[in-house]
């Protein structure tokens, strides 16, 4: 089946007053992301090259080492309450690799009010951290990233502001560093602002692209999380799915568990045991043998639109985990070489303001390429 049906929301609310450097603002509610080219699209290869040199393993490493001698014991601030232990640590113990974070916490070493703890434990205003002596990076060692990469990722940053940044992630770079990985997001743009005390306020999966938003203080940080935990943030994503769906609009309402394989890999399924999630699916445009689609995202669980996508029969496009194999292999030869999922656009009032504020980021080139060659098909 072929043929362009598409269908896009428009209002005319009045924009907010400017707060700011905003590069994409708007007040009105968020028109579905056009597929189209649009200004200012960060180039195919900036992306290549920021995810190839994250992944590579092969960044510069700090030049130099400090080992701490003695243990550390740490009062949690009243502005750090609520905070999990391990973002504490990471920003107590500068250079260290989050997974020696891990390890550190796991092992006992570090304890919280004289206790064994959890590294995705809440922290409370008052409390005791135990820190034992590590090895990490002296405090003026450079994060490894490129100066190359530090500039393209300046490129591609859509809104900053004294108290928020908002990026255009490339596809193939993680929201922050980890097992296998150099460095990610949050890392190279800590690099990139020194002086900013710079927390993601949620993440995108490795290979997804798009609208990621990180504060720059602690209470807006909290503030934009508890948003988005009441579902009040506008998530909207593109994605290329599978097959043909009947309906123009359809919602997948199924609970999803998340479980970890062999290596630290996260493989998440529909169960009737797993958190509450919702995904609402409605098709922008038809090509034979699968849609365009933009999915709007009531909660935000790990792998959430894919597991969903391939529990409505419909999986999302270059998934190599929960994929179609078959029109994986056929979109290869259109030039599909990574997931099809971008975070189009995310709307939200900001703390103190009377109007929503909207950004968004174009769909990269490469995708572009895809949807030129399925509707050259016919």
């Amino acid at each position: 089946m072929s043929g362009n049906r598409s269908r896009r929301n428009n209002t005319g609310a009045a924009e907010a007053p400017p707060r700011g450097d905003r590069k994409n603002q708007s007040g009105s509610k968020p028109s579905p992301p056009r597929a189209g080219k649009a200004r200012g699209r960060p180039s195919a290869t900036i992306a290549n090259a920021l995810a190839a040199a994250a992944a590579s393993g092969k960044a510069k490493a700090p030049a130099e080492a400090t080992a701490t001698t003695s243990v550390r014991l740490v009062k949690v601030e009243p502005d750090r309450d609520g905070q999990r232990l391990d973002n504490f640590l990471l920003g107590q113990l500068k250079g260290v690799p989050r997974s020696l974070i891990y390890r550190i916490v796991r092992s006992g070493e570090v304890r919280v009010d004289g206790g064994r703890c959890k590294p995705d434990q809440r922290l409370q205003g008052g409390q005791t951290v135990r820190i034992p002596p590590v090895r990490q990076a002296s405090a003026d060692a450079a994060i490894p990233a490129s100066s190359h990469v530090l500039q393209s990722l300046q490129q591609r940053i859509l809104f900053e502001d004294e108290d928020l940044l908002v990026l255009d992630k490339p596809s193939g770079l993680a929201a922050h560093g980890g097992s296998g990985v150099s460095y990610g997001a949050i890392e190279a743009l800590r690099q990139l602002r020194p002086q900013a005390n710079l927390e993601l306020v949620h993440r995108l999966d490795r290979d997804t692209s798009g609208v990621m938003l990180l504060a720059k203080r602690r209470a807006l940080l909290l503030e934009l999380q508890r948003i988005m935990r009441q579902g009040s943030a506008d998530k909207r994503y593109l994605t290329l799915l599978a097959g043909e769906p009947e309906r123009e609009r359809f919602d997948v309402n199924a609970p999803l568990r998340k479980q970890m394989l062999g290596g630290g890999e996260r493989m998440v399924q529909v169960a009737s045991d797993g958190k509450p999630s919702l995904s609402l699916f409605r098709v922008l445009e038809r090509y034979a043998g699968c849609a365009l689609v933009e999915v709007k995202i009531e909660t935000g669980r790990t792998h959430q639109i894919r597991v969903h996508a391939r529990h409505a029969g419909h999986p999302v496009a270059g998934d190599p985990k929960y994929g179609d194999d078959e029109l994986n292999r056929r979109l290869r030869g259109l030039g599909l070489e990574r997931l099809f999922l971008h975070a189009a656009s995310m709307q939200l009032r900001l703390p103190g303001e009377s109007q929503d504020r909207v950004w968004s980021a174009p769909l990269p080139e490469g995708l572009e390429r895809v949807l030129v060659g399925l509707r050259a098909e016919g």
